[in-house]
């Protein structure tokens, strides 16, 4: 349901854009991190109802379980009352979602915007070197990504895919400064 009423209000919204840009906005707002955003704004997780373990764990500020949770309160509205309904509850839980991510730009996903970066400028695929520290219930994870032979930014993050993002935005600004300024200093 959350798909199907955030893709066509994209298609809606701009009916210029590209299917890829189209499909990296999506992919902004539907996904795991987003979920558990929205999740926490409404402050789903004193509501939800877990066992010990994860209950000790930090389990109610957990992406995961925070997104599992959006979902399936979006799919009971669904079932009991119907699309009209789930659509306006999608509507209003990520419309702001939506407008922030269509004025994001590379923002959206970093690790692709820094991919195509490198092989606009024949630089190689970005690699990522990860670090983690702590314990397996609460680890912190450190990135750094080598471009070009080269390592570039500094990510940290509760989960590998956090800390590369991070990492990525970085070394994104820094090839991207890197590249533009010779072309700058010409003209």
């Amino acid at each position: 349901m959350l798909g199907v009423v955030v893709t066509e209000t994209l298609y809606r919204a701009h009916p210029d854009l590209s299917e890829g840009r189209l499909a990296k906005l999506r992919a902004a707002v539907v996904n795991a991190r987003a979920l558990a955003e929205v999740a926490r704004k409404i402050g789903l997780g004193q509501y939800i109802k877990l066992g010990r373990g994860e209950e000790t764990t930090g389990g109610r500020e957990k992406a995961s379980i925070l997104s599992d949770t959006v979902e399936a309160v979006i799919g009971a509205v669904h079932l009991s009352a119907g699309m009209e309904t789930s659509a306006q509850v999608v509507h209003l839980l990520f419309d702001p979602l939506l407008e922030a991510a269509s004025a994001m730009g590379a923002g959206l996903d970093w690790k692709t915007s820094l991919q195509e970066l490198a092989a606009e400028h024949s630089l190689g695929v970005p690699e990522y070197v990860i670090q983690d520290d702590g314990p397996d219930h609460a680890k912190t994870f450190t990135a750094q990504v080598r471009v070009a032979d080269k390592l570039y930014g500094n990510g940290t993050g509760r989960s590998k895919k956090e800390a590369e993002q991070g990492a990525a935005e970085t070394a994104y600004g820094e090839i991207f400064t890197a590249v533009s300024t010779p072309a700058d200093a010409t003209d």
